[in-house]
């Protein structure tokens, strides 16, 4: 055969594809063609997503503006002569990467932990007779058979099925088992409807076939999706962005700070040479080296803290990305849902009993509920023990009734009816003394049809045809709800060999429903209150869709729906204005595939939103990778789900992306709180330094002195910003505007305030050093040094949000802050009396009274942030 596979094998029949594919169904491949075949395509596997190597990995921790700005900065000092100083720089950079590599690497240890790799092998026909291979080995043209409990190893076109049910809610979101037949269907038809095929994958849950392999690796359904989950290439975080945006406005602000400083030195008569290093050194103090070290340390402590609550982060900025959050797009089957069938309510022609929750079932004796539940319970072939075997609809009719006190001795079973296709029925035979029990479910339509007469309390009664419109109406009120039906009938013979299904009774019809998970009607609740809009696509029928989204809370009565069909070419870029307007207002997506699944993720973040996108199987992977958040399922995730995520929930609890949602949000108030803390400080340093050139003093600073500040007194109080708690009220707070800078207009109007507070007072002081104390200049600038320092120290408290309280609100209620602040206190005066220190930084002790008077100094900054922030009409952005 060519190397070319059909495009379209649902659409032919056995025989043609059998002919196209040069293989004889009787007899099956001979081993030396399968290893022809096996040569031209390839193993039966999936390309992995490979993880990052370490070096790439240590490589990303280096692609910041903000990086490249001190690197710079390192450059030009080594340049100008500053050995310590771009040493001090260079080492800031590396210990900025060690924090991160080191936090990225124990996050894909953690992603790899949660890989199951087992061998799988599968049951073939090759050379007249069956074997057992690798899945690997499988070649388009072999012969796979099947059986209940098997996984699919490849795509397949059924040549034969017997009661076939495959459970594949992995690749296309439907929750309840298909139904397989041989039978071709046309070539545009939806993949969730061919039932001519088995895809590599999922799972059989009931019945026998034989399949012709059609696709191997790469070439099967969950190959192509797997491709493009390769080519979704997540964009960067919204915080790696404003990060960026940040670094390119502080090089330009250092770049005026540098000129500034030239062009008044030159007009003061200074030495060219002189200050134009001046000026450089300035520019590179306007730089916050702590900056990338405190951001990393914040975001990888917001990581381990999500960690230990089962939420692993491969991706160190999406931490901060899941508080930005205005738009979680959720997968329903598994995702919302448990992934299991459970049953809902009974009918019977006495009424409805609703089956709520997971305790005990209550039916009288004799009455039609308690017959019913026997029937299930009997016309059953699950294994309800450890392993739980067996179509989910099935092991639903056991499990509630054993509730109800009902468990069936199988050695009273004599017959077994398989399900037949053509009539939709099964049927077990019992002994129930005097008579033979014919235990029936199947399609309601065919038990009605099949049905003489109707269980009731009172005994049989006729089923005439007004009777059987009223309960097919009632079944069609089920399906309405999304609900599964089944039909129970019964009739007693004696004799274990009568025809099955003639003269049946019925009993009742049984709603099944895939259950929602308990805590996922609190979490939806808890992300409308911190105003995320939550939206539902699925694979599933648009009515069970609905039903979902009602019990869960996604919508009111009338969740808006569109199906797939609806959506079919859907273009992201430029859409249709009618369907985009239906799309952006719509609650549920039904019947979606994973490339319109793409789209809408797409076209969601064109309109503005940071998008979330949780799921579980196959066919959520592509829409995983391109979401500004991936999250999928540790447990139930496939691997390929897993791979394509930047989170992974280890407990499968919708309820922990709440929790990391407020996490999120938490640290980009932390990280704003740290950069406005940052850049005051920066800031006055800079000024400092600027205004005493400018107005002919000493400088009052030295370069060293400086970098000692950034990297020292700087630093710690701003990690110690880093790991505040944050308001209990964050979590009922709209998301803030994703265009949103860390630095807007409010936060370099407080920037300014405060560092022209710290300014005044270590100009002040400096001065009075001079010209009242009458100290050496050299005392004098550690005088400015000193009130420069402790002033920055206590800028810490002046982060809080403008509106709030010192004493009430305000940081002084952090702990780390306090540990921070006695380390600094403690450098400092290392800074002071370690001889070797003082020598290095050239800070002569200046006596009491200069101590004295850089304390009294410091604090004025304090009093003047303090005023200025508790007053109402300054409250900003929250």
């Amino acid at each position: 055969m060519s190397s070319r596979l059909p495009d379209t094998p649902h659409s032919l029949s056995p025989d043609t594809l059998a002919d196209r594919l040069e293989v004889t169904p009787a007899k099956g491949l001979t081993a030396s063609e399968a290893a022809r075949r096996l040569a031209v395509f390839g193993p039966n596997h999936l390309r992995s997503l490979r993880p990052r190597s370490l070096v790439a990995m240590l490589l990303h921790q280096f692609r910041s503006v903000v990086v490249y700005l001190l690197a710079g900065a390192a450059l030009l000092a080594f340049a100008l002569g500053d050995i310590p100083e771009a040493l001090a720089i260079g080492v800031v950079l590396l210990i900025n990467g060690a924090i991160g590599f080191v936090t990225e690497w124990r996050a894909q240890r953690s992603m790899e932990a949660l890989r199951h790799i087992a061998e799988t092998r599968t049951r073939v026909r090759r050379d007249g007779g069956g074997a057992v291979i690798p899945a690997q080995d499988l070649v388009p043209g072999d012969i796979v058979l099947l059986e209940a409990g098997d996984m699919v190893t490849a795509d397949l076109r059924l040549i034969r099925a017997a009661g076939l049910q495959c459970d594949e809610s992995v690749l296309t979101g439907e929750s309840l088992p298909v139904d397989k037949d041989s039978a071709a269907v046309a070539a545009d038809m939806p993949l969730a409807d061919r039932t001519g095929m088995a895809w590599k994958g999922t799972a059989v849950t009931r019945g026998t076939a034989e399949g012709i392999v059609t696709g191997t690796g790469m070439a099967t359904e969950i190959g192509r999706i797997s491709q493009l989950v390769q080519e979704a290439r997540p964009e960067a975080t919204p915080l790696e962005a404003r990060l960026d945006r940040l670094g390119h406005k502080l090089v330009r602000l250092m770049l005026g700070l540098a000129a500034i400083t030239i062009l008044a030195g030159v007009i003061r008569g200074y030495p060219l040479a002189e200050i134009v290093q001046t000026g450089v050194a300035l520019a590179v103090a306007a730089v916050p080296e702590g900056l990338p070290v405190v951001a990393t340390l914040c975001l990888a402590r917001g990581m381990w803290r999500m960690a230990r609550r089962n939420a692993v982060i491969n991706r160190l900025a999406s931490v901060e990305t899941l508080g930005a959050t205005t738009l979680i797009l959720t997968d329903k089957t598994g995702t919302l849902t448990e992934n299991r069938m459970t049953v809902t309510r009974y009918v019977t022609e006495d009424g409805a009993t609703e089956i709520a929750g997971s305790g005990p079932v209550t039916a009288a004796a004799d009455s039609p509920l308690s017959r019913a539940l026997q029937i299930g319970a009997l016309c059953n072939s699950a294994d309800d023990g450890a392993e739980q075997a067996g179509d989910p609809m099935e092991l639903a009719l056991l499990a509630v009734a054993k509730r109800a006190g009902i468990a069936p001795d199988p050695g009273t079973r004599v017959a077994e009816h398989a399900f037949d296709p053509e009539r939709r029925m099964m049927a077990h035979v019992h002994i129930e003394s005097p008579w033979f029990l014919y235990a029936v479910k199947g399609a309601p339509e065919a038990i009605v049809s099949a049905s003489n007469h109707v269980l009731t309390s009172r005994g049989r009664v006729s089923l005439d045809a007004e009777a059987r419109a009223r309960w097919l109406a009632r079944v069609e009120a089920m399906a309405d709800e999304g609900l599964r039906c089944l039909a129970l009938a019964m009739k007693q013979a004696d004799r274990a060999d009568a025809p099955p299904y003639d003269g049946l009774t019925l009993v009742a019809l049984v709603a099944l429903a895939d259950p929602l998970r308990a805590e996922v009607p609190d979490a939806i609740a808890d992300c409308h209150r911190a105003g995320i809009r939550v939206v539902m696509l699925t694979g599933d029928h648009a009515a069970t869709a609905a039903r979902i989204a009602r019990d869960a809370g996604i919508a009111g009565d009338g969740p808006k729906v569109l199906e797939g069909r609806a959506l079919a070419g859907f273009d992201p870029v430029y859409p249709d204005k009618a369907l985009a307007s239906r799309v952006a207002a719509g609650d549920v997506f039904a019947r979606v595939d994973p490339e319109t699944k793409l789209a809408l993720v797409a076209f969601f973040q064109r309109a503005g939103h940071v998008v979330a996108m949780t799921g579980d199987g196959v066919n959520d992977a592509p829409a995983l990778g391109k979401a500004d958040i991936g999250i999928a399922m540790g447990q139930r995730g496939t691997q390929v789900a897993r791979e394509a995520a930047d989170v992974v929930l280890r407990d499968d609890s919708f309820a922990t992306i709440v929790a990391a949602v407020h996490e999120g949000r938490i640290i980009f108030d932390n990280i704003r709180k740290f950069v406005v803390y940052l850049m005051s400080c920066n800031i006055s340093e800079v000024l400092v330094v600027g205004l005493a050139v400018g107005i002919g003093l000493p400088a009052p600073l030295l370069p060293l002195q400086i970098l000692f500040l950034n990297l020292v007194t700087d630093v710690f109080p701003a990690f110690a910003l880093g790991l505040g708690r944050g308001s209990a009220s964050m979590a009922d707070r709209p998301p803030r505007d994703p265009a949103e800078p860390i630095m807007g207009r409010p936060e370099w109007t407080r920037v300014a305030l405060l560092g022209g507070a710290i300014t005044v007072a270590t100009l002040v002081a400096f001065a009075l050093a001079l010209l009242e104390l009458h100290l050496p200049t050299d005392q004098a600038v550690t005088v400015a040094f000193l009130t420069l320092a402790l002033a920055q120290l206590w800028n810490v408290f002046n982060a809080r949000q403008p509106g709030s309280r010192l004493l009430r609100d305000g940081e002084i209620r952090n702990p780390f802050v306090w540990g921070a602040l006695a380390l600094c206190l403690l450098l400092l005066a290392a800074a002071l009396w370690v001889p070797g220190l003082a020598a290095v930084l050239s800070l002569p002790t200046p006596g009491l009274s200069g101590l004295l008077l850089a304390l009294g100094m410091s604090l004025l900054p304090l009093l003047a942030g303090t005023l200025y922030l508790s007053r109402p009409a300054a409250a900003g952005r929250v």
